[in-house]
């Protein structure tokens, strides 16, 4: 579709897309536009890899002007994990002048409604698809991600959670009717009539701010959830992975552009070095939205200081898995151990704690006790990894310096179980790639049950580090989990047993300190993956975030209906 197009020609074209996503929330089915697989991409106007691979390149060193207002210079220095210098320069805003330009253009995006701000929201969808493959490279480069996952992960399931986010704001703000005719029947006298008119009123200026490690799979939902129900959304990446971001703004500048909207309803705000532009954004007073993915410490500082804003957090939390027992052994380990490579566990759903009875569990394959358990699983994790290509395409690059800490640091912390060892990158020989590290810990209730416990497995440590936890029984492993789930909070609870009653116990257990659990997972499905449209991501009800990915209150608090009453 070219340029100057309408808001109902974009209801036509995308449509039946908004309507399978509105029917798929609803039954949880599996569904998705955006396809997984490459090779799907280089037909109908999108890019090939070699396409996506060269307007990556194409970007190096170059100053990527997205024609905003308030600009005041220009900032950069992202290097990729796998060692390459970006040189990219982003604009830097002035915020004085920037935001008051970003409001200026709500009006016309409010009256547009919920249909056509939702047809937009999917033609810059639609988009970011198209660049899908240039969108992985930035991802990649900028995340450490394996290229695989960055296109995965970075490119359709980030495509879809956005879409899941339009999806919802728009069953939100349909639930009541644009118009109403009111009639209150007065006896012998004439009736009271109203005409009433109901407007879904956008709160103000969303501000996004971007993460390291997921810039697009935990940006989107956000920023499309804020944009969908009619708030200009302020971008501000992770300085480490501005470029992902940046990209998206274009794209969406673009679109609304050409959909003869106020380009600057969507705008990037990159920062200078440790210039902390978070926290003098977060507590300005045009911001009325904020979405922050990141560590604890700033997203407690969100939640308390920018009071004036609709703050959602996804922080730390520490997973769990409680072992009890399992009829595929194999299985479980397997999946345990993919579930403790992938992107060299640097994702806010791998499993940390995994809770083991000390006297051992029963299996398949006989009983086992709590060393054969922890050295099995070590096993698996070196013949998954055994070979390089395949670790280097499962772990992706250590993302900062301080996961490499944590790493080197863990022996400290008690029995090394399985070691962490280096893998060379012939393709980016600047990577820094390490295998995960599994540490034994002493479970007993004397170690964690005071309040003031301080057990090394009772805080997250962010990267490829688990603990093998020895409990004294499955009902401390319970306990322990609840003790862990309400204090520290968790994105994902796993748990393996062949018991009915066993299982009542865990899922009570996660009922009630809300948390998200997967039961028994031993083939292609991984605690720390979730599909859009269908799994929720986080609950909102423990420390780890305050809201889920997605679901009615991840947008209903982004708008509020306005009633206006005439007489009819």
């Amino acid at each position: 579709m070219t340029a100057g197009f309408s808001t109902a020609q974009l209801i036509e074209k995308h449509r039946a897309t908004l309507d399978q996503a509105l029917d798929t929330i609803r039954t949880r089915a599996y569904w998705s536009p955006h396809p997984e697989h490459p090779k799907a991409y280089g037909d109908g106007g999108s890019l090939s890899a070699a396409d996506g691979q060269a307007a990556f390149d194409a970007l190096h060193g170059t100053r990527l002007d997205l024609g905003q207002p308030g600009t005041d210079g220009w900032v950069g220095g992202e290097v990729s994990p796998f060692g390459i210098e970006l040189g990219v320069e982003y604009p830097h805003p002035d915020i004085e002048v920037l935001l008051p330009a970003m409001r200026a253009g709500m009006a016309a995006w409010r009256d547009a409604g919920p249909e056509g701000r939702a047809a937009v929201c999917l033609e810059i969808l639609a988009r970011i698809s198209a660049r899908t493959h240039e969108f992985a490279q930035a991802v990649m480069h900028t995340s450490g991600q394996a290229f695989m996952m960055a296109f995965q992960a970075g490119g359709p399931h980030a495509q879809d959670r956005g879409l899941e986010a339009v999806a919802y704001a728009f069953a939100e703000q349909t639930r009541t009717p644009l118009t109403a005719d009111w009639s209150k029947p007065q006896g012998k006298r004439d009736p009271l009539e109203l005409r009433k008119a109901f407007t879904a009123a956008p709160r103000g200026i969303a501000l996004l701010v971007g993460c390291n490690t997921f810039p697009t799979w935990n940006g989107y939902p956000g920023l499309f959830a804020s944009l969908a129900t009619g708030n200009p959304v302020l971008v501000k990446p992770h300085p480490r992975a501005v470029l992902p971001l940046a990209l998206t703004v274009q794209a969406a500048r673009e679109a609304l552009s050409d959909a003869g909207f106020d380009p600057n309803l969507v705008a990037l705000a990159a920062e200078r070095p440790d210039e902390g532009l978070a926290k003098t954004l977060a507590v300005h007073p045009d911001i009325r939205i904020i979405d922050y993915t990141g560590s604890t410490a700033f997203g407690d500082w969100l939640e308390t200081n920018a009071r004036q804003a609709q703050v959602f957090t996804e922080k730390a939390g520490v997973n769990t898995v409680v072992i009890d027992s399992t009829d595929d052994y194999k299985g479980m380990l397997g999946n345990l151990a993919f579930s403790l490579s992938l992107y060299s566990g640097q994702m806010c759903t791998t499993p940390q704690n995994l809770l083991i009875p000390r006297d051992g569990i029963d299996t398949d394959a006989g009983r086992k006790t709590y060393d054969e358990v922890v050295a099995d699983l070590a096993t698996a994790v070196d013949g998954l990894l055994g070979d390089d290509a395949r670790a280097n395409a499962l772990l992706g690059a250590i993302v900062n310096p301080q996961v490499g800490e944590r790493i080197d640091a863990a022996a400290s912390l008690g029995e090394v179980a399985l070691a962490s060892r280096p893998v060379a990158n012939p393709d980016f020989p600047g990577a820094t790639v390490r295998t995960p590290v599994i540490v034994k810990q002493d479970g007993a209730r004397k170690q964690w049950e005071d309040a003031d416990a301080d057990a090394a497995y009772l805080t997250e440590c962010f990267g490829p580090v688990s603990f093998a936890v020895a409990v004294d029984s499955t009902d401390d492993a319970v306990a322990l989990l609840r003790r862990t789930v309400r204090d520290k909070g968790a994105m994902t609870v796993g748990a393996y047993t062949t018991s009915p009653g066993v299982e009542r116990q865990i899922e009570e257990a996660c009922l009630e300190e809300c948390a998200q659990l997967s039961l028994n997972l031993t083939g292609g499905v991984y605690v720390n993956q979730t599909a859009a449209f269908s799994d929720f991501h986080g609950s909102g009800g423990n420390p780890a975030a305050n809201a889920a990915l997605c679901d009615g209150a991840f947008v209903a608090n982004r708008f509020r209906m306005v009633e206006v009453r005439r007489p009819a």
